[in-house]
């Protein structure tokens, strides 16, 4: 990897961690020379870095406007949600036959680190392992990194709609999923993962401009 790409990956990555994490909001513009001045480099790894963020689906290029943090509505939440369900569960059934005690014992401990999570960052970093741990055997790297994709919009949807006022909760989803799994029940397990992962909920979202509307986020 060129010193060029490897400019444009590392400024692609704090870009990518302040949209998802909310910090960036839907429609902000992206200046070019700003964020050049920032990381300080030339233009050319940030127009790199804006055609990553563009292919991961967080911002948009727009004639006479720019490139901006692209936007969400409900469609696009429930078109994840679906692609994650058949995604989810073609990993699930792939890698079911290499999956150990060891393996589903860390998935349940990831489970708990949810469950008992404070906010939802720390929820977010376990989900994302729990159904990382028990897909990643599938042995399917484009498939996983597809999955992957999937995730980091799922977490966008997420801290945008549940930035503070994170409540504690049990995952009966996740449960059921390892005891089936742990049972051999392959395709109950790939059942109640497709449906899981199709949990969307609704919450008020005040934005920095101080209006308010409706957010939409995967809770599974």
């Amino acid at each position: 990897m060129s010193t060029k790409d490897t400019r444009a990956a590392q400024i692609a990555h704090s870009l990518a961690e302040r949209i998802v994490s909310g910090r960036l909001e839907p429609g902000s513009r992206l200046r070019q020379d700003h964020i050049a001045e920032e990381f300080g480099t030339s233009h050319v790894p940030v127009r790199e870095a804006f055609r990553r963020l563009e292919a991961q689906g967080l911002a948009v290029s727009e004639p006479r406007r720019g490139v901006r943090v692209a936007t969400f509505d409900i469609g696009e939440v429930r078109e994840v949600a679906e692609m994650r369900a058949a995604l989810e569960g073609l990993a699930l059934r792939q890698a079911a036959p290499h999956l150990t005690r060891a393996i589903l014992d860390d998935a349940e401990e990831a489970n708990h680190l949810g469950e008992t999570a404070a906010d939802i960052r720390s929820w977010e970093d376990a989900n994302r392992h729990f159904h990382t741990t028990i897909l990643a055997p599938c042995r399917m790297p484009r498939l996983l990194a597809a999955i992957d994709d999937l995730h980091l919009a799922s977490a966008r949807f997420l801290f945008t709609a549940w930035r503070s006022d994170w409540e504690v909760r049990t995952d009966q989803d996740h449960r059921a999923i390892l005891a089936a799994l742990r049972q051999g029940d392959v395709d109950h397990a790939a059942a109640i993962l497709a449906r899981h992962v199709q949990r969307i909920g609704k919450r008020p979202f005040k934005t920095a401009s101080g209006a308010t509307r409706d957010a939409f986020a995967i809770i599974g």
